[in-house]
């Protein structure tokens, strides 16, 4: 069993920037791939980034060169730095892990607003 709390969500005007945490349990966290996903209302969940254990990032095209993923195995931790945020970014963000199983935080809510 996984568990994975978000953090760092918030209101921002855009251009501006925010950085999500998110924490996870387990004693071999750098065996999982992570990622962030969001929903926006009304909207299915869509992908937003993935970093597996060893491999090379990926991104979803609407937020390439704007966001990027990184993992701190040290911490358990992985986080995701938005820059240059719009409003079509706003959205709850959720936390993944995959391992034995597809483990899901509970979300944190960014609203990209003036």
């Amino acid at each position: 069993q996984v568990r994975l709390v978000e953090s760092g969500g918030g209101l921002v005007q855009p251009g501006g920037s925010l950085r999500l945490s998110c924490a996870a349990s387990g004693n071999i966290f750098r065996a999982y791939t992570m990622g962030w996903y969001r929903q926006a209302p009304g909207k299915k969940r869509e992908l937003v980034a993935t970093i597996p254990s060893g491999g090379s990032t990926n991104y979803a095209d609407s937020v390439k060169g704007r966001f990027t993923i990184t993992r701190d195995n040290a911490k358990n931790a992985v986080y995701l730095q938005m820059n240059s945020l719009k409003p079509e970014d706003t959205a709850v963000y959720y936390c993944n892990a995959v391992w034995d199983g597809d483990y899901w935080g509970q979300g944190t809510q960014v609203t990209v607003s003036s």
